[in-house]
């Protein structure tokens, strides 16, 4: 048979990092030995399960990249692709089990049932159903059933060892003895997981089910059920949880661990791809971490993943963030930093000069900033100026202490004060007399610079922010951008008046 693997997410929250990275492992082994992936929807949660939800996921894999042939939005021949939509293929298969006698009708109440296992507990006891309605006769069965007894359908254990191989962590041996009889159809007429993920498994045709390890145990169940309906059973590989540093689970109901929480924040999809895919996985020695699509598919293989918990690493993340972010074409970087900045307010709507400013933008801070949502804070400074506000700052004032560092100042001032000059295409000579006024190099020279520049004591390179401020004072923007020029006056104006400048007489 072909291979043909399946992502079943529900559609009950944002996709989180641990299903995506389900998603990315069957995608991977699909790509790299053919076949097909199928989305199946699994909504059986009618109180929970939502239809925005469902669109998020495909939104989703779609950004990071994946693709698949079959599912509810693409459709297949071997649909619906939405339990929802499967309710009389399960009672079809569920009515065909109780007529070969290898499921009955249960009359337990959940609340006798909730009682019995609440004393094995207090007992220290394993609790398991005992049976109870397994031997009742067909004329008790109907005689409940028409006097409106609900009910559910259970499956009847067989006696001896389940034995199956998973593909990560080998082969597996479990009791029946341990087990009690599990339900198919609860009494609302809706299929279990375990019974609904098998019946669509096998007649989806899967041949390999990749999914957590939080499965795992309920894989017996699903082989039984496999075997009483008498279909094939797929290749299992169970997949390592994904932990916190901490070591502590990550949350389905912590938005930090949800894919559109990443997307939010500026992570490429090539960065998130990277390493989610590293996680729980490793790729042939002397292939390093950083691999392109095309290489994690020639790489993949599921005899390289590793049953150790695997730790999402915010700061391994970041690390690959800042490579591809590099990498990538600038012109969609720029496109991804216009809608931060537009976000905040700081742009309005852009016109081509306006692009090629937000293109100096991007090449001044990129180096500085580990996601694209931090383009907006660091560039805020371009035109949120205040020289009063500046000349008070611990960082700012510490720089002012420098021997001569006023003198610095008043230099600038006085060579930007200059009219007409061309501040960008002369910035080389401005420094250069300044230098030569001063008598002062290196951090002593630049650093009083930038503080009368920015106002802060750190920041990309003068000469890309010289010509930002310049550019930029020239643009509609809807907060105004000062000019080199005015920045200067503005602080060197408050130096004086917090009297800051002992050792330096304009001239």
């Amino acid at each position: 048979m072909p291979n043909r693997l399946r992502f079943a997410p529900s559609p009950t929250g944002e996709l989180h990092l641990g299903n995506a990275r389900t998603a990315i492992f069957n995608w991977l082994y699909v790509k790299k030995y053919a076949g097909s992936l199928i989305v199946r929807i699994e909504d059986t949660d009618e109180e929970r399960s939502q239809r925005r939800f469902e669109r998020l996921i495909y939104d989703d894999l779609k950004w990071l990249g994946l693709d698949w042939q079959e599912g509810p939005d693409v459709g297949g021949p071997l649909g619906p692709y939405r339990q929802s939509d499967r309710i009389e293929i399960y009672l079809k298969h569920a009515q065909a089990l109780l007529n070969q006698g290898l499921a009955y009708r249960c009359f337990c109440s959940e609340q006798e049932l909730g009682q019995r296992a609440e004393r094995a507990r207090q007992l220290g006891l394993t609790w398991k159903y005992p049976g109870t309605c397994h031997a009742l006769s067909a004329r008790e069965v109907e005689k409940r059933l028409t006097s409106g007894h609900p009910s559910v359908i259970r499956l009847k254990v067989r006696p001896g060892m389940i034995l199956f191989r998973d593909l990560v962590h080998g082969d597996m041996r479990f009791s029946c003895e341990v087990l009690g009889d599990p339900i198919l159809i609860r009494s609302s007429g809706l299929p279990t997981y375990n019974y609904a993920v098998v019946v669509d498994d096998a007649l989806m045709e899967i041949t390999h089910v990749i999914r957590g390890d939080d499965h795992l145990s309920n894989t017996p169940r699903q082989v039984l059920i496999y075997e009483a309906l008498g279909f094939s059973i797929p290749a299992f590989a169970h997949l390592s949880t994904i932990l916190d540093p901490d070591r502590t689970r990550l949350s389905k109901r912590h938005g930090a661990s949800s894919i559109l929480y990443f997307r939010e924040q500026g992570v490429l999809p090539q960065a998130l791809l990277n390493h989610l895919t590293l996680l729980g996985w490793s790729p042939r020695a002397g292939q390093g971490e950083i691999l392109t699509r095309h290489e994690l598919i020639e790489s993949f293989d599921l005899d390289r993943v590793s049953k150790s918990q695997a730790i999402f690493d915010v700061t391994k993340l970041n690390f690959f963030n800042r490579h591809y972010l590099q990498k990538s074409d600038r012109s969609r970087i720029i496109e991804i930093a216009i809608t931060y900045l537009q976000r905040e307010g700081l742009l309005g709507p852009v016109n081509p000069k306006m692009q090629d400013w937000v293109g100096l933008v991007v090449e001044a801070f990129l180096p500085g900033i580990d996601r694209m949502s931090e383009i907006s804070s660091k560039a805020r400074a371009l035109w949120s100026f205040d020289g009063e506000a500046a000349v008070r700052e611990e960082g700012v004032r510490k720089v002012l202490c420098i021997p001569g560092a006023t003198k610095v100042v008043g230099e600038l001032n006085n060579q930007l004060s200059v009219s007409g000059r061309d501040v960008i295409y002369e910035w080389p000579l401005i420094v250069q007399a300044i230098k030569t006024r001063s008598g002062l190099r290196g951090k002593k020279l630049f650093h009083p610079i930038r503080v009368a520049l920015t106002g802060r004591d750190s920041g990309p390179e003068l000469d890309k922010l010289v010509s930002l401020f310049e550019r930029g004072s020239k643009l509609d923007f809807p907060q105004k951008i000062k000019s080199c020029e005015a920045r200067v006056s503005e602080f060197f104006r408050a130096m004086k008046v917090q009297e800051l400048n002992p050792d330096y007489e304009n001239s």
